[in-house]
């Protein structure tokens, strides 16, 4: 393979050949993937009677030719008229060898923007995590003393001075479970990944979570029948489910709906750590109407003790975060008011024991 041809099979974004009539003449796979249209089917075709860009692009492209300089576009909503446009930044040059041939790089805004994080954790909160961990045993140990000193303290106090006790009780109860989740976060087994039906999962954790933190919610499926399987820890996977549906739950202690979406798009790849990219095409999305997360922290939900509630702990998310990262998929979060979306973005389950294996 030659150099060009390697860096071309390497791009992790939807790229395109365009030549000087604005025929296609190459797709990377990306694109395919993203476009949801084989280089077959576009090679030859005119680009832009195929592909819907809300942007001058004709122009853009002269302007390249004509002054031998790249062109960077944000923002631009791209579609195939198959589905909804999605917002892309674009950037288009031409090549060295042939001026007049445009590479067009198209690179959906939602995930360039998030797949940074790629569900790591700043170094700051894993020192921290870490500490917590090495503290957290020594610390239930004495905490269980407190709480059974305060319950027979108690039993000779008058009415009127229980009061005091019962918080001692409730208090050291509370801490101790932060400390149970710190030792969870830092303790989660390696994922025991198998093929997985997406459903099965959701409805564990959804009848799960009805009998419990959920019973003042009405939740809704809107699945996808056809969705095929995953590749994943299912216990995980549920895991990840139920902390979702108790976020969910948590923002509107009131009542309200949530909302479970399942669908496949093939427009996200998540690239690895080598450089070589996986998709993630089968969606999961847990939707519920309360009053959304507060923008300050929004950019640093996934975080470890970052939290929108009073008295969270911040780790239900960041849990979440880690076991979705590490069972191979990724996690992103979007919210207005009346709105939150927390989506998780799964593989295809393997079709062969070689892919596994990888």
């Amino acid at each position: 393979m030659s150099s060009t041809a390697s860096v071309w099979a390497s791009l992790p974004v939807p790229a395109v050949l365009i030549d000087a009539e604005g025929r296609t003449i190459d797709v990377n796979a990306p694109a395919e993937l993203f476009l949801n249209m084989s280089a077959r089917s576009l090679k030859g075709q005119t680009f832009l009677d195929r592909v819907a860009i809300d942007a001058p692009l004709e122009e853009a492209f002269a302007r390249i030719r004509r002054n031998r300089s790249p062109v960077f576009i944000t923002d631009v909503p791209v579609g195939t008229g198959e589905r909804a446009p999605v917002l892309c930044n674009l950037q288009a040059a031409g090549l060295v060898d042939d001026p007049d041939t445009i590479l067009l790089l198209m690179a959906p805004r939602e995930f360039a923007d998030r797949l940074g994080r790629g569900g790591a954790i700043k170094s700051s909160a894993r020192s921290a995590i870490g500490m917590a961990e090495m503290m957290a045993h020594e610390i239930k140990n004495p905490l269980a003393g407190i709480t059974g000193a305060a319950q027979l303290l108690s039993m000779s106090l008058a009415p009127e001075d229980q009061e005091l006790t019962d918080l001692i009780v409730v208090e050291s109860r509370r801490i101790v479970k932060l400390l149970e989740q710190v030792e969870q976060f830092g303790n989660l087994r390696p994922p025991e990944r198998r093929i997985v039906n997406i459903h099965d999962a959701l409805d564990r954790a959804r009848r799960s979570a009805l009998l419990g933190f959920a019973a003042h919610m009405a939740i809704v499926e809107d699945y996808d029948p056809s969705l095929p399987p995953t590749y994943c820890d299912p216990d995980q996977l549920v895991q990840v489910f139920l902390n979702l549906l108790k976020n969910a739950a948590e923002a509107a202690p009131g009542g309200g709906t949530i909302r479970l979406h399942t669908f496949y798009d093939v427009s996200l790849r998540l690239r690895r750590q080598d450089g070589s990219g996986v998709a993630l095409p089968l969606q999961v999305e847990i939707i519920d109407d309360g009053p959304g997360v507060p923008p300050a922290i929004a950019a640093d939900l996934f975080d470890p003790f970052v939290s929108g509630r009073e008295n969270g702990t911040g780790l239900g998310l960041a849990l979440v975060s880690k076991i979705v990262d590490e069972n191979g998929g990724w996690i992103g979060v979007d919210s207005v008011p009346g709105r939150t979306v927390f989506r998780v973005s799964l593989p295809l389950a393997p079709r062969s024991d070689d892919e596994r294996s990888e």
